[in-house]
């Protein structure tokens, strides 16, 4: 071949004629470069089987990757996810038709922030007990109608009717403001002070009523019916005093059955036999 298609050679003119010098590598040298880009080769193939490997682990496509998927409305995440650190969103929804689960090992906490990074108001659903704290607690109906409210001063329940299924029923250590208190159609209303005093009072009265039913008012010591500007009326076709004490003053051997009704100046009652005249003058001694 000619000697101009070898550039990579030089050559010399001597006495002797020309003499080529080899320029490149060769020797141990030209098989270590071999090596090292045979190696280089192989790990550009397992880097890129590896790559491949993990795209097709994780589910990467041009949407997202894994159960996580972006959309034009913000990122979807199908199946349960589990995030290590603090999540921030605007808006949390699930599919529609579909339930919003959150699951923790310990607590889940709802904080409401302001400018200033204070919290406002916290809700926490833990293994003992679910907190709310706020300054007011409010129940709404879907119509925006009040069901319940709380805050530092009252309680207030804006529902028809307050139902207590307790089978000791309800307990109120102090007292109770109502226009109203009633029982479920055909059962029983009591309202009973075990260890205190029984207290009902009203500026425009107090109406009990029974319709169907009879009216039992039992205390240990003492029943008092007391007006202070007005009257008490017993408004009834029969009126019965069965324990009141009698009079013994009657004559020996007399059998009427008619009595009069007398009171005592200390207010207790009793019942004397009727006479042409009154007779409460005679029985004074049950009065002592």
């Amino acid at each position: 071949m000619p000697q101009e298609q070898y550039p990579h050679r030089s050559t010399m003119q001597t006495s002797e004629g020309p003499q080529v010098y080899k320029v490149g590598i060769y020797g141990w040298r030209k098989r270590c470069l071999y090596f090292f880009v045979l190696l280089l080769m192989i790990l550009i193939l397992v880097n890129l089987a590896m790559t491949i490997w993990i795209l097709k682990v994780m589910n990467f496509t041009i949407d997202g990757m894994g159960n996580l998927r972006i959309t034009e409305k913000g990122l979807k995440l199908e199946g349960d996810s589990e995030f290590l650190k603090p999540l921030y969103a605007k808006e949390i929804r699930s599919r529609p038709g579909n339930p919003l689960y959150f699951q923790s090992a310990r607590n889940v906490t709802v904080n409401i922030l302001n400018e200033k990074t204070k919290v406002l108001t916290r809700l926490v659903t833990g293994p003992q007990a679910v907190e709310a704290h706020s300054q007011k607690f409010e129940v709404k109906t879907l119509s925006g109608k009040l069901l319940f409210s709380a805050d530092d001063n009252e309680v207030v329940v804006g529902a028809e009717r307050l139902r207590v299924l307790g089978a000791e029923g309800t307990v109120f250590p102090k007292s109770i403001e109502t226009p109203n208190v009633r029982a479920d159609p055909f059962k029983e209303l009591r309202l009973e002070s075990p260890t205190r005093a029984l207290v009902m009072e009203a500026p425009k009265g107090i109406e009990i009523n029974a319709e169907a039913g009879s009216l039992k008012a039992t205390c240990r010591t003492e029943l008092r019916l007391e007006s202070k500007d007005g009257e008490i009326t017993l408004n009834s076709a029969k009126i019965k005093l069965p324990n009141l004490p009698q009079g013994s003053s009657s004559s020996a051997g007399s059998r009427q059955k008619i009595y009069e009704l007398c009171v005592c100046p200390n207010g207790r009652l009793f019942l004397s036999q009727a006479g042409s005249g009154s007779t409460c003058q005679i029985n004074t001694s049950v009065c002592l």
